[in-house]
C-alpha cells in the first residue's frame, strides 16, 4: 500500500520533532520533510507534492495563513492546521480555514493538559482521513450569492445541520447568506475540539444578518437563531424547544453527535423538522434523517462535487431519505425554500 506522503511546518523544532514522531508511527505514513515557514512550506509543497501538510498558524517569514493562501493557488494540497488553544488562535485558525485549509487540530501541552495519546490519535486519524479528499472542492464556490430574501413561511420550522471535515468552511458560506429574520431556529453540530466552538460562533455572527451563538443549558429556541453545540457536549431537544446539553457518551466517536440532535429534534419538531448534511467523513446524521423522513420532514444533502469529504453525504443520500442533492451554493436557497413551505 502506498504510503501518505506528509510535510510537517512548524517554527518550533521541538513540534516539528514531536509530530514527526507521532505520524511515523504509523505505518501508512511517512513524514519526507518538514519545513520551519510558511516560505518553505509553499516551496516544498511545490518541489515536493505531499500527500497532507501539517501547518502552524504562527510562523516567522510567512504565517500559517499566507502559507495557505499561496499553496491553495498554486497547488491545491489538504492542510490541516495545527493551532495553540488559545481565543486568538482560534480566531486566526477560522481565517486559515476560510482560505483553503481543511481541518486543525490542537497543539499537544500548551495552556491546557491534553494527553499524548488522544492527541496522536486524532492527528493520525485526521492525516488520513484528508489525505484521499475532494482537492478540487477547496476551492471557492463558483457562484458567490448575495444573502437571500426570506419567504413567506412557517416561523416555527427547525433546521439542523451536520457537518465535520471542510464543515467550518462550508458553514462560513452557508449562514451568512441565510436572511436575518428567516423563519425557523438553525442548530449546527459541527465536529471540533473543545474551546473552539464559542470563537467560531462569535466568528459567523459578526459574519451573518442572523444572530450566531453556542448553544447553552436549558434556552428555548427561537426563530432566526443560530444555535452552535459546544464541543464535547451532545445538544438534545426537549418539549418546548429546550436545549439541553449532555455528556452522555460518544455516538460515532464523536461528541457532539447530529445524529442525536436531528433524532431528538425531530421526535419533538416532526414534520416541521428540515435536516442538512454538509461534508464530513463518518456516517453522522443517517439515523437523524430516517426519523425526520419517517415524521414527515425534509432533508438537504451537499453533493459529492463541492463535498470535501463526501463520507457523511452519502450515508445520508444512502438511506434514500435525502429530498435534495445540492451544491454547497445552492444550499442556501434550499433552506430558504424548505423553510417557507406549509
Amino acid at each position: 500500500m502506498k504510503k501518505i506522503k506528509v510535510l510537517v511546518v512548524d517554527d518550533s523544532a521541538f513540534m516539528r520533532k514531536l509530530l514527526r514522531e507521532i505520524l511515523s508511527s504509523d505505518p501508512d505514513i511517512e513524514v519526507i520533510d518538514v519545513a520551519r515557514n510558511g516560505k518553505e512550506a509553499v516551496e516544498k509543497v511545490n518541489l515536493l507534492d505531499p500527500d497532507v501538510v501539517t501547518m502552524d498558524v504562527e510562523m516567522p517569514v510567512m504565517t500559517g495563513i499566507q502559507a495557505v493562501e499561496a499553496i491553495m493557488k498554486q497547488k491545491p494540497t489538504p492542510i490541516i492546521m495545527v493551532s495553540a488553544y488559545t481565543v486568538e488562535n482560534a480566531s486566526i485558525t477560522f481565517e486559515a480555514l476560510d482560505r483553503g485549509a481543511l481541518d486543525f487540530i490542537t497543539k499537544p501541552g500548551g495552556p491546557i493538559s491534553i494527553r499524548l495519546k488522544d492527541v496522536k490519535e486524532k492527528i493520525i486519524e485526521k492525516v488520513k482521513a484528508v489525505s484521499h479528499v475532494n482537492v478540487k472542492a477547496l476551492r471557492p464556490p463558483l457562484k458567490r450569492r448575495e444573502t437571500l430574501e426570506a419567504l413567506p413561511g412557517d416561523m416555527d420550522k427547525l433546521v439542523v445541520i451536520a457537518s465535520s471535515t471542510g464543515g467550518p468552511k462550508a458553514l462560513s458560506y452557508i449562514i451568512p447568506r441565510l436572511p436575518g429574520d428567516i423563519r425557523a431556529g438553525i442548530l449546527v453540530v459541527q465536529h471540533m475540539p473543545e474551546g473552539f466552538t464559542k470563537p467560531f460562533a462569535e466568528r459567523l455572527d459578526k459574519l451573518s444578518k442572523l444572530t450566531v451563538k453556542e448553544a447553552e443549558e436549558g434556552e428555548r429556541i427561537s426563530s432566526s437563531v443560530v444555535y452552535i453545540a459546544p464541543s464535547g457536549y451532545h445538544m438534545k431537544i426537549g418539549e418546548e424547544w429546550i436545549i439541553n446539553l449532555t455528556k452522555d457518551a460518544p455516538m460515532h466517536g464523536v461528541r457532539p453527535a447530529a445524529d442525536i440532535t436531528m433524532l431528538s429534534a425531530a421526535s419533538v419538531s416532526g414534520k416541521r423538522t428540515i435536516g442538512v448534511v454538509l461534508t464530513g467523513m463518518g456516517k453522522d446524521g443517517s439515523m437523524g434523517v430516517r426519523e425526520i423522513k419517517a415524521r414527515g420532514g425534509v432533508v438537504i444533502a451537499q453533493d459529492k462535487k463541492t463535498s470535501v469529504i463526501f463520507g457523511m453525504p452519502k450515508a445520508a443520500i444512502d438511506t434514500g431519505c435525502v429530498d435534495e442533492i445540492l451544491p454547497l451554493e445552492d444550499i442556501p436557497e434550499g433552506i430558504v425554500n424548505m423553510v417557507a413551505v406549509k
